[in-house]
């Protein structure tokens, strides 16, 4: 007999999940994860000598391409030096990483407690006060370590204020791609762990979620399932998109929402972070049983992601990965190049503590690939008005080439391996 819900159940599911369709509310709200547990409590976090490393690498790029200092906001790269997690406003807080010494974080002189409180690194602290130029602070800083003469390297992220300000006190400024995607790009033992820890939680959670779906729910049931796995075997959840039918035609989806129903076809692509390291992975299967167009294109997309792998040869360009895969889909008559029906945005992207950095698998980028590089392996086909494939996993470059964070899967009947 099915459940008969009254108004007061009905009142106290939405208050837990206000965001669910009602068809599935239940289920998504209160799923039953007895049988998951927290693989993350092994964790390692960022130790103190790995910052230390992280500083000397900066220092010796900043020295071997002329820069006297560094300077970077809130954000990744402040908590990727640092380990303090700041937002930003319009009051500046900032740490000035100098070629040689002790990095200088300037900040409001009543936030100084906060930011020593989050500093993971020793560091010289120099405040502002509301009727002063925060700008004015750095020069100070700067012209005291006497590198004033020396250009200051502009981390990517920075807002202009920052920039204008520094050139108005006299300072030449260039980018600081050189230092710090210099540093960044290359990933060491301790990220690569987290990064594979924060994807095994995603494919767990993934192997638990896909048995549970079933005719009727909402991608937003399906994504609160995600999130709820995802929390229980530690992970934070980042994020845990789920396309349905011919929503999965577009990369990210439509604003029509599409119920799980037989034949349809299922894209999820989901992420996680533990100590704050990213996982991104994409999984497409068929809820009840595909047809030959449904079986071909993701064959077809398998093959793709083993293109991509296979092109990602140490001193390979990060562009030629792309190319390869497109090659592979125009002589399938895909595209060709990015257009539509086909592959119509980049192969992979770079992946580390933000779910997007430097560099990506696209066309035209020269960077070559070197160990300690992570990307994404995601070369979908999308055909408007029916429906997309999209398989996603990313790998790490070695000393001896790619190797997976997550082994593809071979089959769409077998969609999680």
């Amino acid at each position: 007999m099915p459940m008969r819900l009254d108004r007061r159940t009905l009142v106290r599911a939405a208050a837990a999940a206000p965001l669910l369709a009602l068809p599935g509310v239940l289920r998504a709200a209160e799923p039953d994860l007895s049988a998951l547990q927290d693989i993350t409590k092994g964790a390692v976090p960022i130790g103190n000598e790995e910052r230390a490393a992280r500083l000397a690498r900066a220092q010796k790029l900043m020295q071997a391409n002329g820069i006297g200092a560094v300077l970077i906001e809130g954000g990744s790269s402040l908590v990727y030096f640092t380990g303090l997690r700041w937002g930003r406003s319009e009051r500046l807080t900032a740490v000035v990483l100098p070629a040689e010494g002790e990095p200088c974080i300037v900040t409001p002189y009543f936030e100084e407690a906060r930011t020593r409180e989050g500093l993971a690194i020793p560091a010289e602290v120099r405040v502002w006060n509301e009727d002063e130029d925060p700008l004015k602070t750095v020069a100070v800083f700067l012209k005291d370590r006497k590198l004033a003469h020396l250009p200051v390297g502009i981390e990517e992220t920075v807002r202009y204020f920052a920039v204008g300000g520094l050139q108005k006190e006299g300072f030449e400024v260039v980018s600081a791609n050189p230092v710090v995607r210099g540093c960044r790009m290359i990933k060491t033992a301790p990220e690569i762990a987290l990064m594979q820890l924060a994807t095994d939680v995603t494919i767990a959670a993934y192997r638990w979620v896909q048995p549970r779906v079933e005719k009727g729910m909402s991608q937003r049931d399906v994504s609160a399932l995600m999130d709820a796995a995802t929390k229980k075997l530690g992970g934070s959840p980042e994020f845990s998109m789920v396309l349905v039918g011919e929503g999965a035609a577009y990369p990210h989806g439509t604003k029509t929402p599409s119920p799980v129903a037989d034949g349809r076809i299922i894209l999820m692509d989901c992420g996680c972070t533990v100590q704050g390291y990213q996982s991104d992975v994409s999984r497409t299967w068929v809820h009840g049983s595909a047809n030959a167009e449904q079986r071909k294109v993701w064959d077809q997309v398998a093959k793709g992601q083993q293109t991509a792998f296979a092109a990602a040869r140490l001193g390979a360009t990060a562009g030629s990965v792309d190319d390869a895969v497109r090659r592979y889909y125009a002589s399938l008559g895909w595209g060709p190049d990015y257009k539509l029906p086909g592959l119509s945005h980049r192969t992979g992207h770079g992946i580390g503590l933000d779910g997007h950095e430097p560099v990506n698998l696209v066309r035209g980028e020269a960077t070559k690939l070197a160990p300690g590089m992570c990307f994404s392996n995601e070369p979908g086909i999308y055909i408007p008005g029916s429906f997309g494939v999209r398989l996603e996993d990313c790998f790490h470059m070695t000393e001896n080439g790619p190797k997976w964070f997550s082994e593809p899967p071979r089959s769409i009947d077998a969609p999680m391996g």
